[in-house]
C-alpha cells in the first residue's frame, strides 16, 4: 500500500513535535508529570501497552484479559486503601471520570426508586478547596454545588461540613489530601457525622491514594474509617502508569451498580457500561497492572519514601528563603507557596514572581491564583509544587533554582488587579465589568485574547504568567472561564 507519509518521516516530525513540549522525565515540571524515575517501568509500561494495542476494553468478555488486569488491579487497591471483601471497584480512564462515577452513583442513589424516590434537587458539599472536577460532575450530573470556606491554610473544619448536612445532601467530598494545599481534609469526623445521617461519604484520593499509605503521621482517610462511602485514587499519579487511569472503589455491591449504565432498548448488542467511556483502550490498564505486578506494595513503598526525602529537602529550602512561605502543613509529596506578608514588603517574594523566575533557570513551577471564598476571606495566591521520586537526581539544581529566582524577584510587588485591568483599553475594561454584559461571541473572546497578547496561544503562553493570572483575579469568574475556553479552543483550530 502506498502511505501518504512515509512512516519513518511521521515519526520524524511527531518527534519535533515532542520537542517543543516541557519535558515529562528528569524533575524539570513540578505539576502534571510523576516520574518514577525508573526508565525499565517507563519500557515495561510500553511493551504492556503495545501488547494489548488492539484490544476494545468495553467488552470484557470477548477480551477476557481486560477483566483479569482489572480484577487484580482493583484487588491490590482494595488491600492497599484498607477494603474488605465488601469493597469492589472499577478501573477508569482518570481522575476526573471516578469522581464523575462517584457523584453520579451518588445522586443515583439519593433518588432512590419506588416509594422511596426523592423528588428535588440533590447537593453536592465539599470545601472550596475540593477537586474542579467535582464541580463538573455538579454540572453534568444536574446538582446543586455547595462549597463551604477553608481556613488561610486550606484546612477545612469539619464542622462547617457537618452544620450543612440535611436531607438533600446526595453525597460530602473530602480530600486526602487537597490539591491546591496539600491539606488533609477530617475524614474521620466527618464520615462518622455522615454515617449517622445516612449521607454517603467519598474521599477523593486521586493524588494521595497511592503515596499516604507508606507517609508517616497520616490522619485516618481510607475505608477502614467508619463512613466513608467511596474512594478515587490515580494510578497515573503515585502509581507511575502513563495517563489515563485510576480506580474508584466502592463499599457494598449493591451501591456500586448504580454506577452502571445498562440498556437493551436498541437493536444492537447489549449495552453494559461500568464507565462513562464505551469502547477505550486497554492500553493505560495494562501498563498500570504491569507497573503493580513489577512493584508490588514494597515498590511503591520505597518509592513514596523517596518522595518523602525529597518533599522534606525542599521544604528545607523554601522555609530558608526570606520572603517566601509554606501554606499551612502540607501532607504527602505536595508544597504550595506563599508570599510571607509578615517581612516588610522590601524583603517579601511574589509566589508568582518566583515561578516565572524559576522557570528561566528550567524549572516550571505552577502557579495558582487567588480565590474570593462565599464569606468574603480570599485565599492567597500561590505556586504549586508536587514532588516524585525522579526529584532527588535534581535537587542541587533545584534548590539553587528556587533560592537564585527568590533572590532576583526579592521586593517585586505582585502584579495588582488594577495594573492587570490598566494593560486593556479603558472602555474594553468598564464594559467587561459591566454587571449586564452579555456574554461574548468567539469573536470578541478572540479579539479580547489578542489585547492581552495571547492571540497565537499555538506559541505557548506568555514567558511571564504573573500578569495573567493576575487578570484572572481581577475578572469575574464567568468572565475568565469564558476567556480561557476560547483560549484553549483555539489551540486545536486553524488559524483564519
Amino acid at each position: 500500500m502506498n502511505f501518504d507519509h512515509a512512516p519513518a518521516d511521521i515519526l520524524d516530525r511527531l518527534t519535533q513535535l515532542r520537542l517543543a513540549d516541557a519535558p515529562t522525565h528528569g524533575g524539570r515540571v513540578l505539576s502534571y508529570v510523576y516520574d518514577s524515575g525508573l526508565a525499565e517501568l517507563d519500557e515495561l509500561a510500553a511493551s504492556a501497552i503495545r501488547a494489548v494495542q488492539p484490544v476494545n476494553g468495553l467488552d470484557p468478555t470477548t477480551f477476557t484479559s481486560v477483566a483479569v488486569m482489572e480484577r487484580e488491579v482493583i484487588e491490590f487497591a482494595r488491600e492497599l486503601l484498607g477494603g474488605d471483601t465488601d469493597v469492589v471497584g472499577t478501573v477508569t480512564t482518570g481522575g476526573t471520570e471516578s469522581c464523575l462515577l462517584a457523584v453520579k452513583t451518588a445522586r443515583d442513589v439519593w433518588r432512590g426508586v419506588g416509594s422511596s424516590a426523592r423528588t428535588g434537587t440533590p447537593r453536592l458539599l465539599a470545601p472550596v478547596t475540593v477537586h474542579a472536577a467535582f464541580q463538573k460532575a455538579a454540572h453534568y450530573f444536574g446538582l446543586e454545588i455547595d462549597l463551604v470556606p477553608v481556613g488561610p491554610d486550606g484546612v477545612t473544619a469539619a464542622q462547617d461540613l457537618i452544620d450543612r448536612f440535611d436531607d438533600d445532601v446526595a453525597l460530602v467530598v473530602v480530600s486526602a489530601p487537597s490539591y491546591a494545599h496539600a491539606a488533609m481534609d477530617p475524614v474521620v469526623e466527618v464520615a462518622a457525622a455522615a454515617a449517622q445521617r445516612g449521607i454517603a461519604c467519598h474521599v477523593d484520593a486521586c493524588i494521595g491514594g497511592w503515596v499516604l499509605p507508606f507517609w508517616e503521621g497520616v490522619e485516618p482517610w481510607n475505608f477502614a474509617v467508619t463512613g466513608v462511602t467511596s474512594i478515587s485514587a490515580d494510578l497515573h499519579k503515585f502509581g507511575y502508569a502513563p495517563k489515563g487511569v485510576s480506580v474508584l472503589l466502592q463499599r457494598g455491591r449493591d451501591r456500586q451498580r448504580a454506577q452502571y449504565f445498562a440498556t437493551t432498548r436498541w437493536p444492537g448488542y447489549p449495552v453494559v457500561n461500568p464507565t462513562i467511556l464505551g469502547s477505550k483502550s486497554a492500553g493505560p490498564l495494562a501498563a498500570a497492572w504491569a507497573i503493580i505486578q513489577a512493584l508490588g506494595t514494597s515498590g511503591l513503598a520505597e518509592l513514596a519514601q523517596s518522595c518523602a526525602r525529597s518533599t522534606r529537602a525542599v521544604r528545607d529550602v523554601i522555609e530558608g528563603i526570606d520572603g517566601l512561605r509554606i501554606v499551612g502543613n502540607p501532607v504527602g509529596p505536595l508544597v504550595a507557596v506563599a508570599a510571607d506578608e509578615t517581612v516588610p514588603a522590601d524583603r517579601r517574594v511574589d509566589a508568582h514572581h518566583w515561578a516565572d523566575q524559576a522557570r528561566l533557570h528550567g524549572f516550571l513551577l505552577q502557579l495558582q491564583p487567588s480565590l474570593a471564598q462565599s464569606d468574603g476571606t480570599v485565599l492567597p495566591a500561590t505556586t504549586h509544587l508536587t514532588i516524585t521520586p525522579v526529584t532527588q537526581s535534581v535537587l542541587g539544581e533545584l534548590s539553587t533554582a528556587l533560592r537564585s529566582a527568590a533572590d532576583e524577584v526579592r521586593g517585586l510587588p505582585a502584579v495588582s488587579a488594577e495594573v492587570a485591568l490598566a494593560a486593556l483599553p479603558a472602555e474594553v475594561g468598564a464594559a467587561l465589568l459591566a454587571p449586564d454584559a452579555p456574554p461574548l461571541t468567539s469573536e470578541q473572546a478572540g479579539g479580547l485574547l489578542a489585547m492581552m497578547g495571547l492571540a497565537e496561544a499555538s506559541d505557548g503562553l506568555p514567558d511571564r504568567m504573573a500578569p495573567l493570572l493576575a487578570l484572572i483575579g481581577a475578572l469575574p469568574s464567568t468572565l475568565t472561564e469564558r476567556l480561557l475556553t476560547e483560549l484553549i479552543a483555539r489551540l486545536v483550530e486553524t488559524p483564519r
